[in-house]
């Protein structure tokens, strides 16, 4: 393990200023990296293959994460540790998750290769707010859905906060960036895809009576936080889907909208596994 004792180290860089979003948006994807916090989603991400630029971490963590500073540094990662107070002025903030992994970034693959095999498909349409979207695909992860897609405008899914928010699961989805927005849906109409747009539109079908028939392949397409899918998207899609809401409601956030959707449109084989776990 290496020392750091000054904020101005320039071994650190990678993790200067982290709270600073505008900054690491610039910086990350330039740099061909990303920053993975806590050990259970640095584990994710190692478990998913992804190589450890370095390793970040306060004297106190030392030996409790000590099987993680070893793993890091078989792979060819450096191992940083200081003081708490010497890494908060690095990072920004109290680094109070045990560490922080500085990661090389993998290169994202194709439309066609991530949807190859899927029949529940998550589109997220210029979703920028990366809480958001991490919540988008921890409930990808758990309630059935195969992949996720992002449009050019979507938030960075390996975004510090995103990452975190999806707990690691952001390492276990397949996940490309779909390009040109919304052309790109023809490689999912070519996959066999029925492209269903979840949206409040006068002629939107009930989600729970779609579900009854829902076909093999579905691509669900989210849209933005605040003004919804944009008018390129709905006339895109083959047919709009919208959750009844009473109580004079008229929608739910994006990240819950989905989870609710993903159960409602979970494939047939994971009621039969939940049955037989339960």
């Amino acid at each position: 393990m290496e020392r750091i004792e000054s904020v101005e180290d320039p071994r650190v860089l990678d993790y200067v200023g982290l709270t600073d979003v505008v900054l690491r948006r610039r910086i990350e994807p330039a740099g061909g990296l990303y920053l993975a916090e806590s050990e259970k989603v640095i584990t994710r991400a190692l478990d998913a293959g992804h190589r450890p630029r370095s390793l970040l971490l306060s004297d106190r963590w030392c030996e409790p994460l000590g099987a993680l500073v070893d793993r890091v540094a078989s792979l060819g990662g450096q191992v940083f540790v200081g003081e708490e107070p010497v890494l908060e002025g690095i990072t920004g903030f109290h680094v109070h998750r045990g560490a922080i992994a500085s990661m090389h970034r993998p290169a994202l693959p194709e439309v066609s290769t991530v949807v190859a095999a899927a029949h529940r498909v998550v589109i997220c349409e210029d979703i920028v707010d990366h809480t958001n979207l991490g919540a988008i695909f921890r409930s990808v992860a758990a309630l059935g859905a195969d992949a996720v897609l992002v449009t050019p405008q979507s938030a960075d899914p390996l975004y510090r906060r995103a990452v975190r928010v999806s707990m690691g699961t952001v390492f276990q989805v397949p996940w490309t960036r779909i390009t040109p927005w919304p052309q790109g849906l023809d490689v999912l109409h070519s996959h066999g895809f029925t492209v269903a747009a979840l949206a409040l539109t006068p002629t939107a079908v009930p989600l729970d009576r779609f579900a009854r028939t829902a076909p093999d392949r579905l691509a669900l397409v989210l849209g933005t936080e605040g003004d919804g899918l944009s008018a390129a998207a709905l006339a895109a899609a083959d047919v709009t889907v919208r959750i009844p809401m009473t109580g004079g409601v008229d929608s739910l956030n994006v990240a819950a909208a989905a989870a609710v959707a993903a159960w409602a449109l979970r494939p047939h084989e994971m009621d039969a596994e939940t049955q037989s776990s339960s």
